[in-house]
């Protein structure tokens, strides 16, 4: 588990982030244009049953079956043999939230990470983030506040009233979720703006980045850009703040 570090007064530490990989596999054998047989079975009968509390799918006098191997591949043949995922989460590198925030004039201290989702499932995945604390910046028995947008999207720009202290996060990259994108004023919909679309983090799970396909084996990576802005008016107490999060990629 890694954290996030802010420092005011003196020099910025830190933010590392949680991660949790999976290492799966999946294939699927025939498609067409619309349609994609994950299993299939070579047989000489069977089908579905179904009562008014039970239903079975059966196969009869089944050929073809067994697991097989090579270096690079693995096929588990049979009726309905179990599917497997392949799903990894890599980088979230160490962060340096900056330059240091002074205590009593207040500024603006930023820094990111960048993580990459990789998976052979076919209905995709799924990256949410989360805050272990609320609010998720804080120092002993001070706290900076989890960013507030104006209304239910996220807000455009990062806003800091004088008299304000907040910490907040904006997702980029090609899968980022609709909620994190924008029109060039307005998010919730559109493309992706560099240092757009700021939300406040929660110890709910909120979803940052989303596929439904697989993007094996490249990957696709996503930036998370994290922002303390504390105040002109407000004094803030000297202290390393420590805000720690979870990332998880989960298939779909």
């Amino acid at each position: 588990m890694r954290q996030v570090l802010v420092t005011f007064g003196a020099t910025v530490l830190f933010f590392p982030v949680v991660l949790f990989s999976w290492s799966l596999s999946l294939a699927q054998v025939m498609e067409s244009t619309n349609y994609k047989i994950q299993s299939d079975s070579l047989n000489t009968g069977g089908g579905f049953s179904s009562s008014t509390n039970y239903q079975i799918e059966s196969t009869v006098g089944e050929v073809g079956t067994g697991n097989s191997a090579s270096n690079n591949f693995e096929i588990r043949a049979g009726y309905q043999q179990m599917q497997e995922v392949y799903l990894s989460l890599t980088g979230a590198s160490a962060v340096v939230l900056g330059p240091a925030i002074p205590g009593v004039s207040g500024g603006n201290a930023t820094g990111s990470t960048t993580v990459t989702v990789t998976t052979d499932s076919l209905s995709g995945y799924r990256l949410t983030i989360e805050a272990v604390s609320s609010p998720a910046m804080q120092s002993g028995g001070n706290t900076i506040a989890d960013y507030v947008p104006a209304g239910a999207n996220p807000d455009f720009m990062f806003t800091v009233g004088s008299a304000d202290a907040y910490f907040g996060f904006s997702p980029e990259g090609a899968h980022i979720a609709n909620r994190y994108r924008d029109n060039g004023g307005v998010c919730g919909s559109g493309a992706d703006t560099n240092d757009r679309c700021w939300d406040g983090l929660s110890t709910t799970p909120v979803t940052i980045a989303s596929s439904p396909n697989s993007n094996h084996p490249n990957g696709t990576a996503t930036k998370i850009e994290f922002q303390v802005g504390v105040g002109s008016s407000v004094v803030q107490p000297a202290g390393t703040y420590i805000a720690t999060t979870t990332l998880t990629a989960l298939p779909l």
